[in-house]
This record gives C-alpha cells, structure tokens and sequence, in this order.
C-alpha cells in the first residue's frame, strides 16, 4: 500500500484526498456554527433572545413574490424528466441569452455561448479548472467573498493571489495594487477574478473603474472572470454597468458568471450560469457538466420564471426597493448603536468596522471579538478573516438573511454587549 493512504479516520479507511477533506474541511467555521444555531431562529414572541444569522448570503425578503411564480405553471412536460445536454437544454440557454441581454449586458448573446451548472460555484472551479493547471494563481481583490478560496482550491488546486485593498482608500481598487499583487505572485498568474457589485462591500464598479479592469486585464493577456451575481441587487444611487457591456465581444479572455441564488432570491435551486466565447473553454466545461448538471425541472421552472418580462420587470422593481428599505434600517440601528460601516449601493450587505471595540487590533482579538458576540448576543457575522481582508478588525454584515426586525434586534444585542465590554 502506498505510503499515506488507508489510515483511518473516524473508523473509515480514506485515500490521501478524502483524509485530507475529512481533516481540513473547506467549510469556514462561521457556517458550521450558523446551521448549529439555525433551528433556534429569533422570534419576537416565542424566542426573543433566539439566534439570529448575519452571515449568509441569502435574501429572505422576496419569498412571498417568488414564492407562487415557482409554483404557478406546473404542467411539466415529459422532456423535463429525460437526458439532455448537460450544460442546460437548448431552450433554457434561449431564454438566458435573451435574459441576459435584455438585463444585464444590453448587446445579443449567442445561446450557444450559455452554459447552466449547479451554482455558481460550480462555474467557478469548472471554468478555472480549464484555464490554469494546479500550483498557478489567480488575482482575487479584497476584502473578497470567502468562497473563492474552496471553490479554486480544493479540487483545482489553485493559488489565489490577493490584491489588497486598504480601509484608508475606502478599500477602493486601483490598477497600481493589481500591478504589485502579480508583481509580489510566486506563482504565474493566469487570471483575474473581479466581482461588481462587490461582495462584502456592495459597491458598484463604474463605467471608467470596469474599463480601467479590463484593459488591465487585456494589456497583461490573462483571462479577465467577471462575478456579476448581485446585478440586479441595486438598491442605491449608481446604476450597474456589466463589464460584458463594455465591449462589442468578450473574446477569448473574458467570461460572465451570474446565478439565481442572489437577484431571485433562490440559493437553494442551485443554478449558475457561464456565458463564454472561448469554444475551446466551453468543450472542455462541456466535458465536466455530467457531474454538475442542474435537474430539468429546476431548468424549465426558471425558463419560464425568466421568459415573463412583465413579472422579472416588477420582482426586480420590487426586489430593489425592499432591499434599500431594509439597508435603511439596518443603516440605522448600526448608527444606533455605534458601530462603523462602509456605506453600500447593491448586494446584502454592510462591511462592518469593530475595532474601536478591539483592545488590540490584531487577527487574534478579531477571531475572539467575533466568538465573543456569537456567544453573547447569539449573532453571526463573518469574520474578516474569512473574507481575506487585508487588515483586522473587519467582519461582514448580511442584512437580508433575515427578517429586518431580527436583524435589527441582532445589531441592537451587539450594541448593548459592545457598549457593556467598552466601560470593563
């Protein structure tokens, strides 16, 4: 037997891989802890002092509009439930390029362009997996949503180059700090993975900031991903401009990843999209899809949903304006109780600033900080840590995973507590 491998692990013999898995899980202990506490959800009447979730990427405040436009409609014909292509049916990847263009991009989109996997996630480590071979990096600005990390490390063994963005500048980037995170890369550095609106910060890139990216990206001949999951989660003053709309064609170096799970509420339908012109990316994603396909049902449920026009129109519309409600509010309590945060336009969340609360400012007293208010106001963030910002003392907010009255409530524990630790 070669060496390292059948060593047991909690009574199951396991390959190197699966040993290395099962020890070092890719899953943030903030999550772990979430669906811990999840079934002890606050209630204002049953369970006041019950838990309440910051951390998850999910908008909660929709269900009742989507709620019966997915079940409307359910005359499903036998195709659903036969083999198809596994990059989504011809007729799903139809009304996406239509979606697509008429919201996002505003210029045609080839529907053979279009590929539908399980999640965006999924997207990621496949369309990765075909353009860098393990050990090579790829630039990931920060403060970065924590994801990135598994989805292009686990299995495609990639190295993610941060680019550091400072609290100073308003974590805003600039080329100059994509210029010294190659410069410092140990590694080649085969792409850039952006994201606008950004996640934790919820800002929205402008027209000059994305062509100042892509003509980065282009000068340098690396492949340029564009994460534009949170594109109709606008709820602020500046408009989003897709970074596919600034050029007549994406080329062979620029894809759009987009989902379901963050502008139709619908994490749990698990369906990401890629829109690439490279045939040669697109074949070999082709050959992957078979482990990554989304269900035909999940497919013709959402071809309908996306072929409305009428209803996307007033979701969004709708959608937008529950979302900046709830900023609102929240905006409110944290000002109410004190605590610093970075103003946002789209997306959920706030980026949260606690170290006027922190003795030291340190990595360290972070983690502690974050387990003390887990622990003592039965909230959970996400550690700043987790989202790769390049300086503690941060922690990611997510404002629509729950009903605005919980998180009110959650933020209102956090000031009681924070002001109590304070004065000691």
């Amino acid at each position: 037997m070669p060496a390292g491998r059948g060593r047991n692990i909690r009574g199951v013999n396991l390959s190197t891989r699966g040993e290395l898995l099962a020890t070092n899980r890719p899953t943030p202990r903030y999550i772990d802890e979430h669906f811990a506490r999840v079934e002890n959800r606050w209630d204002p009447d049953a369970n006041p002092d019950g838990y309440v979730s910051m951390c998850i990427a999910e908008n909660k405040l929709v269900w009742d509009l989507l709620g019966p436009k997915l079940a409307a409609g359910r005359e499903v014909p036998q195709r659903v439930v036969e083999y198809d292509a596994m990059v989504g049916t011809a007729s799903f990847r139809e009304a996406l390029a239509i979606f697509l263009e008429r919201h996002m991009v505003g210029r045609p989109i080839d529907p053979d362009h279009v590929i539908a996997l399980a999640g965006a996630g999924t997207v990621l480590e496949m369309l990765f997996y075909t353009i860098a071979d393990p050990g090579e990096g790829i630039l990931v600005p920060t403060p970065s949503y924590s994801g990135f990390w598994p989805d292009l490390e686990t299995r495609d063994e990639l190295q993610i180059i941060p680019a550091h963005t400072t609290s100073e500048s308003g974590f805003r980037l600039t080329v100059d700090q994509l210029d010294e995170a190659v410069a410092a890369a140990s590694v080649p550095v085969r792409a850039l993975l952006f994201t606008s609106p950004n996640n934790p910060l919820g800002c929205v890139y402008s027209h000059d900031e994305l062509e100042d990216i892509i003509t980065w990206a282009e000068t340098r001949e690396i492949h340029l991903v564009l994460d534009e999951l949170f594109a109709l989660s606008v709820y602020g003053e500046a408009a989003f401009v897709s970074g596919a709309s600034l050029r007549p064609a994406l080329g062979p170096r620029i894809h759009l990843v987009w989902a379901f799970s963050k502008d139709f509420a619908a994490s749990g339908l698990r369906c990401g999209i890629l829109v690439s012109e490279n045939e040669g990316i697109r074949q070999a994603v082709d050959g992957l899809a078979y482990w990554a396909a989304v269900s035909g049902d999940t497919q013709f449920v959402l071809e309908q949903m996306i072929s409305d026009d009428a209803w996307v129109d007033e979701f969004t519309a709708e959608n937008q304006r529950r979302l900046g409600l709830a900023y609102r509010e929240v905006t409110a309590a944290l000002e109410k109780a004190s605590i610093p945060h970075v103003s946002a336009q789209a997306g959920f969340f706030f980026l949260c600033d606690f170290r006027p609360f922190m003795d030291e400012v340190t990595w360290e007293a972070e983690a502690e900080l974050w387990e003390w208010l887990l622990t003592t106001a039965n909230v959970n963030l996400t550690p700043g840590a987790d989202c790769h910002i390049g300086e503690p003392g941060f922690m990611r907010l997510v404002f629509p995973s729950e009903r605005t009255a919980a998180v009110v409530a959650g933020i209102e524990r956090m000031g009681t507590v924070l002001a109590e630790r304070r004065r000691s």
